[in-house]
C-alpha cells in the first residue's frame, strides 16, 4: 500500500489542523522540519472539519486548510465535512 501525504507550513494556524489529523489517523506520522510539517499515512488520510473545530473551539470552513497547505500526494475527495487523500477512487 502506498503512502499519501499532506504538508503544511509550520505555524500557529496549522498546529490544530495537524493535531486533528494525527488524532483521527492513528497510522499517520508527522515529520517536523523548519517551516514545514509533513504528515505521511499508508493508503488513506482523512481531515475532518469537526475534529479541527474541536481543536480550535470555533466553527471552521474546511477550505481554510488551503491557506497553509504546501503540497499533498494522493487522489483528493473533498466536501464541506471531510478532505480525504487516497490512492483508490
Amino acid at each position: 500500500m502506498s503512502n499519501v501525504f499532506i504538508a503544511f507550513q509550520a505555524n500557529e494556524e496549522s498546529r490544530p489542523i495537524v493535531d486533528a489529523i494525527l488524532a483521527d489517523n492513528p497510522e499517520a506520522s508527522a515529520v517536523y522540519s523548519p517551516g514545514l510539517v509533513k504528515i505521511d499515512c499508508p493508503g488513506r488520510l482523512v481531515v475532518k472539519r469537526e475534529s479541527i473545530e474541536e481543536q480550535i473551539g470555533r466553527p471552521f470552513d474546511l477550505q481554510q486548510i488551503h491557506i497553509n497547505l504546501v503540497t499533498l500526494s494522493g487522489n483528493i475527495d473533498e466536501d464541506d465535512d471531510r478532505f480525504t487523500l487516497s490512492w483508490t477512487h
